[in-house]
């Protein structure tokens, strides 16, 4: 009876040993602003075999992946990624939002006292589990173009946010990570003037960040010990200027993503990295002339509406400014003016939603007691909806329309065009598999902790993908 006890012994912890050994060391995240499936599928014949055809043909691959929310922007598709959760419980609904104390518009990440902080991001990332569970020896990195992609990747405990500053084109930092610069930071300007700003295309965004992150990899050693580290990367593929075609940024993509995988995996070990590549989901409507084409179109003005709202709210209630501020396409009301009156805000509430429903090129109008009510017809709505900061209303725009703000000034086109795109898994032991099965992205975080052995984000409620 021992001898066979012994031999069972020694069989669990053959095993025990074995799924240790296959825990990967670093963990490459790799977020790619608005990646399509189908710019994937018409390049293809142009690509490399160490890029999107390596990872397509040896990783495992979800063909039919999804955000739970909407609307969508990098900001609140990149907290998602790695919280595990939605803006609802993340609190980052998008780059940017009306602040209800200056009613100014303000950044996810902006900060008074460190300029930028992931201080809005209201739950945990992967990044801030791996240093509770390594008491804080795990090495965590978020690199990007954009202050908000490094910061809300990086999370709350990480060793620093890393991103190219739009007014000066050199690396950056946050002082919330570190009162220093990194020695090895290079100090240099890696933009020229004429190329900062939107004439600065995603190509070259791309390829910078993939060599900052081989220095990074290098200059911290990450993945060398046997406590999992993470480097969270943002890349895009967007053309930022005329001249670069969606062909060009994907052929230079593939090859920015074949360089970086190549490299990683020859420093690392292939057994011994976990590459994680999927998409922020979106794609920027394009402002076309339908008119021109006879495509049914027109143009709602927010801040026309507001003052029409107002109006209309002062003939029921007696004078006052009722509408404290509007930003794209979502309306914020003067709680205190509308308790003075002796108003309700349900009855106040009911009555815009009323008003504005019958308005042209408003598809739907939203409420913040409606999305609070959880009703299940609007859940994607209600998931992207933050309660501290979103609008008492929303306005969803007809397909096609332009929503115009002549204040700010700012428009851009409604759309609803569904995006695919793929989430990848490739390395670490990982068998090669195509998966049709419709996932989300919050799945992504429960899937990376389970791999590395550590507790999920703590919002995180999605069970994890394998």
């Amino acid at each position: 009876m021992n001898r066979y006890i012994a031999i069972l012994i020694a069989a669990l912890t053959s095993a025990e040993m074995q799924a240790f050994q296959l825990t990967p060391r670093l963990v490459v995240n790799i977020n790619i602003d608005q990646l399509r499936t189908d710019y994937i599928e018409a390049f293809s014949p142009l690509f490399g075999t160490d890029g999107f055809k390596k990872l397509l043909y040896q990783g495992k691959v979800y063909d039919a992946a999804s955000y739970s929310f909407t609307p969508i922007d990098r900001a609140s598709a990149i907290s998602s990624i790695t919280t595990g959760t939605s803006p609802y419980h993340h609190g980052i609904i998008s780059s940017t939002w009306l602040d209800h104390k200056t009613l100014r518009p303000a950044s996810c990440v902006d900060d008074i006292k460190y300029f930028a902080s992931p201080a809005k991001l209201q739950t945990s990332t992967i990044g801030d589990e791996m240093k509770v569970s390594s008491n804080g020896t795990s090495i965590v990195y978020g690199l990007a173009a954009y202050k908000d992609a490094a910061i809300l990747s990086a999370g709350h405990a990480a060793d620093n946010a890393i991103w190219i500053d739009e007014n000066t084109g050199k690396w950056r930092t946050s002082t919330y990570y570190t009162p220093k610069s990194e020695k090895w930071l290079p100090q240099s300007s890696i933009v020229t003037a004429t190329k900062r700003g939107n004439s600065f295309n995603a190509t070259e965004y791309n390829e910078h960040i993939a060599n900052m992150a081989l220095t990074v990899i290098q200059a911290r050693a990450m993945g060398a010990d046997e406590t999992p580290d993470l480097l969270n990367i943002s890349l895009s593929a967007t053309a930022f200027s005329q001249t670069s075609t969606m062909e060009r940024v994907y052929t230079q993509l593939d090859k920015t993503l074949g360089k970086l995988i190549s490299n990683i995996e020859a420093q690392s070990g292939k057994d011994k990295v976990l590459f994680v590549i999927t998409s922020t989901g979106y794609a920027q409507a394009d402002n076309r002339n339908y008119t021109q084409y006879r495509i049914p179109t027109g143009t709602f003005y927010i801040n026309r509406t507001a003052k029409l709202l107002n109006v209309y709210l002062s003939a029921i209630y007696g004078p006052g400014e009722y509408i404290e501020a509007y930003y794209h396409n979502q309306i914020y009301l003067n709680h205190r003016l509308i308790g003075q009156k002796k108003a309700t805000l349900h009855d106040v509430l009911s009555r815009c939603q009323e008003l504005l429903s019958q308005t042209a090129g408003v598809s739907d109008v939203f409420t913040s007691k409606r999305l609070l009510s959880g009703n299940n017809d609007i859940q994607k709505l209600r998931n992207g909806f933050y309660p501290p900061v979103s609008g008492d209303i929303t306005i969803e725009i007809a397909p096609g329309w332009q929503l115009v703000n002549e204040i700010i000034p700012e428009h851009y086109t409604s759309s609803t065009t569904f995006v695919p795109f793929p989430i990848i898994f490739y390395g670490a032991g990982i068998h090669a598999e195509r998966v049709t099965t419709p996932v989300t992205v919050d799945q992504i975080a429960p899937t990376i902790s389970k791999a590395i052995k550590i507790r999920a984000p703590n919002a995180c409620s999605a069970a994890p993908l394998f």
